[in-house]
């Protein structure tokens, strides 16, 4: 695994890492590398979300068959007081 170096951190970017990580429990570290992983998309997440938007694309361009007409909120009202 690598090591990341970061310097000149802002105090008060600094004492909102420190405060979540306190908060969540975890080490400045660990808090930095939950960000990053939350925040920074790999090569392979970036294809799935590639992969992702071209089957949506496809569901929308796809014609559904049409059930008719659908009935308003009073029919539909109308028949549950039938039952």
């Amino acid at each position: 695994m690598r090591t990341l170096y970061v310097e000149n951190v802002p105090q008060e970017l600094y004492e909102a890492i420190r405060t979540r990580a306190q908060g969540n429990r975890r080490s400045i570290a660990a808090e930095v590398l939950d960000l990053l992983a939350a925040n920074v998309a790999t090569p392979a997440e970036l294809a799935r979300r590639k992969a992702f938007l071209k089957r949506a694309a496809r569901i929308r361009s796809e014609r559904r068959a049409s059930a008719g007409r659908f009935p308003s909120s009073e029919e539909i009202q109308r028949e549950d007081r039938t039952r």
